[in-house]
């Protein structure tokens, strides 16, 4: 299984914020720190932000925090709201599926019953778990820490 870039930046995104849940944080300075592109970062802002994962807030001053909790931030969630519209496989595409197998074939169901698995596994971890306590993700996430 592969996760798509989107998610990876949602997590990063979180894990940012998490790390960083005294201010609001910009979207330039993730960037900058996180090493992802502004136009796949703005994306990935919005939908978190839509999803409740994030508040956004407009302005001179403006930036963005968790949205909840970190510790009611469950991983397996954000990777079902984030992977959620990607098929795993073609024969989960119901307007691309080519394969002339699907009215017979049990591999779809073994696909399915492993990816919730999957989920399964990442709902045991929140964010609160992947960031707390963490120094080097802590000194890794220090915006400009480089140019000191």
């Amino acid at each position: 299984m592969r996760l798509t870039k989107r998610t990876n930046i949602s997590m990063r995104v979180l894990m940012y914020c998490a790390v960083h849940q005294d201010r609001l944080v910009t979207k330039s300075e993730i960037a900058e720190v996180c090493n992802i592109s502004e136009n796949h970062l703005a994306q990935v802002i919005n939908r978190l932000g839509q999803l409740g994962y994030l508040k956004t807030h407009r302005g001179r001053n403006g930036g963005m925090a968790l949205g909840r909790s970190m510790h009611e931030i469950r991983v397996g969630d954000v990777f079902r709201a984030v992977e959620g519209t990607v098929p795993i496989a073609e024969c989960f595409a119901d307007d691309e599926n080519t394969c002339p197998l699907i009215g017979a074939c049990r591999l779809r169901l073994a696909i399915a019953r492993a990816t919730e698995a999957f989920y399964a596994t990442l709902d045991e971890s929140t964010l609160g778990e992947l960031v707390e306590e963490n120094g080097g993700l802590a000194e890794l996430m220090t915006p400009f820490a480089c140019a000191g």
